[in-house]
């Protein structure tokens, strides 16, 4: 290909992005982090109890947190609790690993089959903002649209799922004014504990970008049910904005777009595809391609995955009968008949290296090719990939604010494989 190769994909319209994001940055957990929150709940525990938080250890991506309600001017007739949670940061999200405490106040319905060595508890704040969330406690990206399902419970008992409703500004005493936090709702279930239905219900969490849960609201299932209630009041961590979610590359189940797409020289007459996205599960897709018209008879699929560090191509399979004689892609050290050549617009857009688009999209940001990658074993390609920004793009009757990355891609000897890639999301 001589003057480069484009692709044109408006997948979801924008207006600004914003700066990455990870789990870190949700719960920052420095050594010398601190948090103390105040909670009650309306019938078991109506003292208001002052728990404090501070960072045990850490190790990589996975850190310990600690609390207690020691030495904090409790009243006597507060509960007491020291505890600790465990967590792991990954590209799905942040994950709990691990638990232990004293025990639950006696006040407390059971949250087990048995009384005798039961380990759930919801006498504490990290206690709640993990009941059966545990795998992701909270889920990255957090775009608009995320919900995942998950369980928690020493036996796994416990089930959820959870929605992002988006950033609202919530008020808690730990700061002077109103801060913005992402909202996330949660309908949890458990079922078979003496103390049903307690452990049932829906929870929403406030999560600050750069401090982490400033509140928890806890509505327990039942008639006359108890509400528990969870408020930051003290923190030496500051409050940023919260990224941008905008969803460049949603995967909806059962969204289906047509594709016209042709080539200056060797596919004059378009051809017209059908993407449709078959499943979705825990932030991975399969997409189906079918042809409609044109002269690439064509039947793919392809899967791709969401997480903290963007859209990735993870496999892709295509079969074929084309009157249009595309020029076969490297890399040289494939045999000729397992050279791929372009079939479909997916085709197109995955080529090269992964990410196809971070998942915070930052005007300015370049990502290049990894000679040591899996990518790079299977096309061989060098360059970069820079996010231009919003611009306008006019596709059929219709102009679109479409997300703008394009890619200088180079293929060693194959003059095809090598060109400027600008894709619009």
């Amino acid at each position: 290909m001589r003057g480069g190769f484009t692709l044109i994909a408006v997948v979801a319209a924008a207006l600004a992005v914003a700066a990455p994001a990870s789990a870190d940055d949700w719960l920052p957990h420095g050594a010398d982090a601190t948090w103390t929150y105040s909670w009650t709940d309306s019938i078991y525990n109506t003292t208001p109890t002052k728990e404090k938080i501070t960072v045990k250890e850490q190790n990589g991506r996975a850190f310990t947190l600690q609390w207690t309600t020691l030495g904090l001017g409790n009243p006597p007739e507060a509960p007491v609790s020291i505890g600790t949670v465990a967590f792991q940061e990954t590209t799905a999200g942040l994950l709990n690993t691990d638990w232990s405490s004293t025990p639950s106040p006696p006040a407390f319905p059971i949250l087990c089959s048995a009384v005798t060595l039961c380990n759930n508890s919801l006498a504490s704040t990290y206690y709640n903002v993990i009941w059966g969330t545990r795998g992701p406690t909270l889920a990255a990206p957090l775009l608009k649209g995320t919900s995942w399902s998950s369980t928690g419970g020493a036996q796994g008992d416990v089930t959820s799922t959870s929605d992002y409703v988006g950033v609202e500004a919530v008020t808690v005493p730990a700061f002077p004014m109103p801060v913005m936090a992402a909202k996330v709702r949660s309908e949890v279930t458990q079922a078979g504990a003496i103390g049903d239905p307690y452990g049932s219900g829906v929870r929403t969490v406030w999560w600050v970008y750069g401090v982490g849960p400033v509140k928890v609201e806890f509505r327990h299932a039942g008639g006359d049910a108890p509400v528990s209630t969870f408020s930051l009041i003290e923190t030496n961590q500051v409050a940023k904005a919260p990224p941008s979610d905008k969803h460049y590359f949603p995967l909806v189940k059962g969204q289906k777009v047509k594709y016209s797409w042709t080539n200056s020289k060797h596919l004059k007459k378009a051809s017209i595809q059908e993407v449709t996205t078959d499943e979705v599960l825990n932030g991975s897709a399969r997409f189906s391609v079918k042809h409609l018209s044109g002269p690439i008879r064509v039947a793919g699929a392809y899967g791709f995955t969401m997480r903290a560090d963007g859209a990735t191509s993870i496999w892709a399979i295509t079969k074929s009968a084309s009157l249009a004689p595309f020029p076969a892609l490297g890399p040289s050290a494939l045999p000729a008949d397992r050279r791929r050549r372009f079939t479909t617009p997916i085709d197109l857009m995955i080529y090269g290296f992964n990410p196809v688009i971070p998942a915070y999209a930052v005007t300015g940001s370049v990502w290049k090719s990894n000679k040591g990658s899996r990518d790079f074993s299977i096309f061989g390609v060098t360059g970069q990939t820079k996010v231009l920004g919003v611009r306008s793009v006019k596709v059929g009757a219709k102009t679109y604010p479409a997300l703008a990355v394009q890619s200088k891609l180079v293929q060693k000897g194959f003059r095809f494989g090598s060109g400027t890639r600008t894709s619009y999301f």
